[in-house]
């Protein structure tokens, strides 16, 4: 798994990634119909900071997996096994909206395991993929490994998160500190380590087609 050429000509989105944006977006349109549920019974701030959570979750680790992949997408049986594993982590993630979506605009305790559980699936899966990259791509390994590293840290925030059964306020307030790690990370391992060989159309390409199946899901 050495990285792809940046200036590959004709790159363009592979029917995995788009069975993989299939999956995301119907966990767009989930949020948006918890979304749209709270509003009509008045629960605006709730309603709010449950979508941003929800949205974040799910956009996360699709802008995680697409970079990667225009990086280092080998297309064999390893990668695709991973990728399916993440479509199967934002299907729980989905599932568990309704869930955290209620305990948000109640003001109940933040009703985190579900949702946590298939974000943390996709968070390992992208571990493996990453091990796998820094195997294969020693030029480009300390990248890698602080990519490894700060989704590790994370996902143990997340699980004593999810653990700690929190007031929502509090709860609330405290997730900042694992989204933080998650956005802090690749952006030093991106400018400070070298960085990876994502192509510029591809990137550009995979946002458009997200846009097009979410708006077709919805």
């Amino acid at each position: 798994m050495v990285g792809r050429d940046p200036e590959e000509g004709g790159r363009a989105a592979t029917p995995l990634e788009l069975l993989f944006d299939l999956t995301f977006a119907v966990a767009f349109s989930a949020a948006g119909n918890e979304f749209a549920h709270a509003l009509a019974d008045g629960h605006l701030v709730g309603g709010v900071a449950a979508f941003c959570l929800s949205v974040f979750a799910v956009c996360w680790c699709w802008i995680n997996f697409t970079w990667f992949a225009s990086a280092y997408d080998t297309d064999d049986w390893l990668f695709r096994a991973l990728t399916m594993v993440q479509m199967a982590g934002v299907i729980v993630v989905a599932v568990g909206l309704p869930t955290l979506f209620t305990s948000i605009v109640e003001g109940d305790h933040l009703a985190l395991a579900v949702p946590v559980a298939g974000y943390v699936v996709m968070r390992v899966a992208m571990v493996l993929l990453w091990l796998r990259a820094a195997k294969h791509d020693p030029q480009r390994r300390r990248s890698a490994n602080a990519h490894i590293v700060a989704i590790l840290a994370a996902q143990l925030l997340w699980c004593l998160l999810a653990l700690a059964d929190l007031p929502v306020m509090p709860g609330m307030a405290i997730l900042l500190v694992p989204i933080g790690v998650e956005m802090v990370g690749p952006y030093l391992a991106e400018t400070r380590d070298g960085g990876t060989p994502w192509h510029p159309h591809h990137i550009a390409e995979r946002y458009g087609l997200l846009v097009i199946i979410t708006l077709g899901e919805t």
